[in-house]
């Protein structure tokens, strides 16, 4: 792991031009020490608390056009890139990458620097004589600290993901001279530690009634109460339990399986259910666009990256038709993503009772559909209809960049439906969710379909979520769902329904790797789009064409290969299987 020390100064020295210090200021241009940031006279605890932000800057990244300018889910089979040339997450769909060209979501290095710098907050910290109290009249200085000791599970968290067990360096903040050829933990190990950080932190963190103006965007005690549940659920799940890869490698999952993994992760989402904090937004749309609480009236976001107000999202994916407004069009939903959205009366497309008409192919759907996908016609968009048949206005033909699916995202965007007397987005808050509620909310209804089967309770969150979306509860109340079912078929349930709900979150990319059905996902059929034909005086015609083949090496591929270079310069760093 490559070493650095995190040099502050000119942060810093933009921070010392508008705080108030209680000693003499480094002066403008000098460069910053540690012991300048913890500094033992700083009651304020300005450098220190400057640092921590970087911790938080060099964590979270933002999801929104993350990889190479697209959204994860754009690598999975929910999207394709809409780029003239090969994206990065058409690379990674195709399984173009390997240990020496690692694909665009490495993150072993940048995340090992964003532990180390939290491994140095953590280790210097109480060297700080931080005055400052939460509302609830606790010292803040603990939250602080539990705030860097979070990030760095959460790190972890993202690394286990992507490459199972990794070495835990626990708070060591090594030295140049130190030897830092580590051996890789076990996947058990990394599980146990991240889910010990988050019950060792969680009451030290803010509660909700902590967060005020200026606290907001701050890791709460409830993301660390989620985080534990995802951990959990990612650790009970069929790629690590029970198919783990190399079945004797401790590294790439449990050597033996146990459903009682899923009681556990059951019970650490009920845990969060149980807080009474969180609730589930009223309109779908307006989960991604209101700050949280208790500055705005989000009740469903736990943890998010901070991004503020911009046009960013609308103008890196709008339909290319608006190119008057910036759009760039990038992002293609596939038909097969499309397809899993049912009619508004809950029932599958493949349903005879959905009603669904292939001729007409957007009408009485899921209001989730046109809340997360510009569809032809049905769509309006700045004052007018998106056009996606061939030569339409968002579909015109020639270079410039436009759908290869016959779809655009909308999800995240404002309301921009109409704007009277504008062609132009406004602002619009496009924090970046990691944890909402309704994710928590699937992964308690997963655990426990998966430990005790269908039950009342598993029923009802998803009654719940597509009540919340608009879909008719039909005569007996079950929302379209079938009766009775049993656990394989609510288990497709729970699926399909986390694959309409949190659509380009960066879910689906991971959930077709941990449920271990990447390998279909990706090799059974060419991805899908729609081509529309508007023949002159005629009714559209659909017709489904192949929009991208995509590869997925079976086994190798459900996890990345360690970077080449870690494993070259560590002999003791062993490499994933196939890799």
């Amino acid at each position: 792991m490559k070493i650095r020390f995190l040099i502050l100064a000119t942060i810093l020295a933009a921070t010392l031009t508008s705080c108030q210090k209680q000693y003499e200021p480094v002066p403008l241009g000098q460069q910053v020490t540690l012991d300048d940031a913890f500094d033992t006279k700083d009651s304020a605890g300005v450098l220190a608390l400057t640092f921590l932000t970087t911790c938080y800057l060099e964590a979270l990244p933002n999801g929104h056009n993350r990889v190479g300018g697209d959204y994860l889910d754009a690598a999975s089979d929910d999207a394709i890139s809409n780029k003239l040339t090969v994206s990065a997450v058409q690379q990674m769909a195709t399984g173009a990458y390997s240990a020496a060209t690692p694909n665009s979501d490495d993150e072993w290095t940048h995340n090992y620097f964003a532990i180390r710098d939290c491994n140095v907050f953590i280790s210097d910290i109480y060297r700080v004589p931080l005055a400052e109290r939460l509302p609830s009249g606790r010292p803040a200085i603990a939250a602080y600290r539990s705030e860097a000791r979070f990030l760095r599970a959460w790190e972890y968290f993202e690394l286990v993901k992507r490459y199972g067990g990794v070495p835990l360096l626990g708070d060591t903040v090594f030295t140049i001279t130190q030897n830092a050829q580590v051996p890789r933990n076990s996947f058990s190990d990394c599980i146990n530690y991240i889910v010990s950080e988050c019950d060792n932190i969680k009451d030290s963190l803010r509660a909700i009634t902590d967060i005020t103006g200026s606290s907001y965007g701050r890791i709460t005690k409830g993301a660390a109460l989620a985080l534990k549940a995802e951990a959990l659920t990612l650790a009970a799940s069929p790629l690590y339990n029970g198919g783990n890869i190399d079945a004797s490698n401790p590294l790439t999952g449990y050597t033996n399986s146990d459903v009682n993994r899923w009681q556990l992760a059951a019970q650490a989402a009920q845990d969060v259910i149980s807080s009474g904090v969180y609730s589930l937004m009223p309109n779908f749309k307006d989960v991604f666009i209101t700050q949280a609480q208790p500055i705005g009236a989000n009740t469903e976001s736990i943890f998010w990256m901070q991004v503020g107000t911009n046009a960013s999202v609308e103008q890196q994916n709008s339909p290319t038709g608006y190119s008057s407004a910036g759009a760039q069009g990038n992002t293609g939903p596939t038909q097969n993503l499309v397809d899993a959205f049912p009619t508004d009366s809950g029932y599958a497309i493949s349903d005879p009772a959905s009603g669904y008409d292939p001729n007409n192919p957007y009408a009485n759907r899921d209001p989730r559909l046109t809340a997360t996908v510009f569809c032809n016609g049905i769509s309006f968009w700045l004052n007018r209809a998106v056009q996606t048949f061939d030569g339409g206005l968002d579909k015109p033909g020639g270079s410039v960049v436009q759908t290869k699916t016959g779809y655009y995202m909308r999800k995240f965007m404002g309301n921009w439906e109409s704007l009277t007397g504008s062609t132009q987005f406004g602002n619009t808050f496009h924090d970046f969710i990691y944890f909402r509620y309704a994710g928590i909310l699937l992964d308690f209804a997963e655990a426990t379909n998966e430990f005790s089967g269908p039950s009342t309770a598993v029923y009802t969150i998803l009654f719940q979520l597509r009540q919340r979306a608009g879909v008719f509860s039909g005569a007996n109340g079950y929302y379209g769902l079938a009766m009775n079912m049993d656990q394989a078929d609510m288990r497709a349930a729970i699926q399909n329904e986390r694959r309409i709900e949190m659509a380009f979150e960066e879910k689906r990319y991971w959930d077709i790797r941990r449920w271990k059905i990447a390998a279909a996902a990706y090799n059974t059929a060419p991805l899908v789009g729609m081509d529309l034909q508007q023949p002159v005086n005629q009714p559209l015609t659909y017709n489904r064409v192949p929009v991208l083949t995509t590869h997925f090496n079976d086994p190798g591929m459900y996890l990345y290969p360690i970077p080449y270079s870690e494993v070259v310069k560590n002999p003791q760093m062993r490499q994933n299987p196939t890799w």
